[in-house]
């Protein structure tokens, strides 16, 4: 499998948790999160943007960040499949919240810094087509705050998976115009 496909299955499942996450579907994630089991294959492939951009000094930084957002994925998908695993026991829910909320070494790398840099990280791999692509990489950028405002600010699902669908377009778009781009060249 080529790493563009990769990528391209990794925003597929990204779009999907966000769609699952949002609520606009009805809730049968009683006995398996499936929100949360897409939210982390999905970053996980996302990795896959570290390899298929041409490489710069700008490519590696944004790797690097990349790389840090999926590992808070990790983590915050880990918490999330705790969480889950309390089932109707809201008091041992708000309980962990809690916990979590009061240690800064768990929530700021896992909840409230770390799984932004995911979103930093594949903005900067955007910024590599801001003269060829300026509206791709408009739409990776504006997006990518939108769905931060969305989530901390307005905490509202539906604005969250309208940021998330623009956001995998954009770079959607950024991985059809490269390919573009190749074949031209040939």
């Amino acid at each position: 499998m080529k790493t563009k496909h990769l990528c391209t299955l990794g925003l597929l499942f990204f779009v999907t948790s966000y769609l699952l996450f949002s609520k606009v579907l009805p809730d049968f994630q009683d006995s398996i999160d499936f929100a949360h089991w897409f939210n982390l294959i999905g970053a996980c492939l996302l990795l896959s943007f570290n390899d298929v951009f041409p490489k710069s000094r700008l490519n590696s930084i944004a790797s690097v960040v990349t790389d840090f957002g999926v590992i808070a994925h990790i983590g915050l998908c880990t918490i999330d499949f705790i969480m889950s695993g309390f089932g109707n026991d809201d008091f041992a829910r708000e309980q962990l919240s809690q916990h979590i909320s009061n240690v800064p070494s768990i929530s700021y790398p896992f909840v409230i810094v770390g799984p932004s840099l995911l979103f930093i990280g594949l903005s900067l791999h955007a910024l590599n087509f801001i003269k060829t692509n300026t509206i791709s990489v408009a739409m990776v950028f504006v997006s990518s705050l939108a769905i931060g405002f969305s989530f901390f600010i307005l905490k509202n699902g539906v604005y969250m998976l309208l940021g998330c669908v623009v956001f995998v377009s954009g770079l959607g778009l950024l991985l059809l115009r490269k390919e573009e781009n190749e074949l031209t060249l040939k």
